[in-house]
């Protein structure tokens, strides 16, 4: 059984016609999902992701603010922290960070953003998810003046050795998504095989990043299996070992296990 640790099944995440969240959520159950997390990326789409997970036992629910989306900060925090304040299928914060590949928040706006989230997750005592791109320096200064909460994953981790190892040492998660399985993706594969087994996850980051076969097409929690069994060639494991490494790790970060 697997565990996708990072997917978007709103509809409003929805590249082609199958944004029906409850059909996603059934295929995922037939290829050997055992549960899921949707992540809220706005107010919008976090109060969807709440509004799944309190449909399907299997579904869980983060809330957060893009880095894309820190601008609409002052718009949308309070309502954002109430929701998390108000629901127990709420097992993260985020996704949250920098994104200064396209940098459609200005890098001030993302820094406020992500420090916000942060000490939320701090107070809140729930995983922190971490989105970076192009900004391992940021995300790493951010986290190193507010303080890296007890649990944190870097979704869709993109870097090699070094920035694994960086992450590693401040006690970060590292989820692999459809990534590891590009032909492109050495540097990636070799900072999977230096990644701890308890400190790895798996995750479909659905809509986007299908891996290989499905590249290029949109991608769902059903393919979260064909993410483990890429890891685990990249690690040279059984992929039996990497589908049980990776859900208990899954159930530690978010909560749903013993620490």
């Amino acid at each position: 059984m697997w565990v996708d640790a990072h997917c978007h099944v709103q509809p409003e995440h929805a590249r082609d016609d199958s944004g029906d969240a409850d059909a996603l959520v059934a295929a995922a159950r037939a290829a050997d999902v055992d549960w899921m997390v949707c992540v809220g990326t706005d107010l919008a789409s976090s109060r969807a992701a709440v509004e799944i997970a309190q449909r399907h036992p299997d579904v869980y629910a983060t809330i957060g603010l893009h880095p894309h989306d820190a601008e609409r900060f002052d718009d949308e925090w309070s309502a954002l922290v109430d929701l998390a304040r108000r629901s127990d299928k709420v097992v993260g914060i985020g996704e949250a960070g920098f994104d200064l590949y396209y940098e459609h928040s200005p890098r001030a706006a993302q820094a406020s953003a992500f420090r916000a989230q942060i000490e939320l997750a701090h107070e809140l005592d729930l995983a922190l998810v971490i989105h970076t791109r192009d900004a391992w320096d940021d995300t790493f200064s951010a986290l190193a003046e507010v303080g890296v909460p007890r649990r944190t994953v870097v979704h869709c981790f993109s870097g090699g050795p070094a920035e694994a190892e960086r992450a590693l040492a401040l006690g970060c998660d590292l989820s692999f998504s459809g990534i590891v399985s590009f032909k492109a993706a050495d540097d990636l594969r070799a900072a999977a095989r230096i990644t701890p087994a308890d400190r790895m996850l798996v995750e479909t980051d659905s809509p986007y990043l299908a891996p290989v076969p499905h590249r290029g097409r949109p991608n769902q929690p059903a393919f979260v299996g064909l993410v483990g069994a890429a890891l685990a060639t990249a690690r040279g494991e059984e992929v039996a070992a990497v589908a049980a490494a990776t859900s208990a790790n899954a159930a530690r970060c978010f909560g749903l296990a013993p620490a």
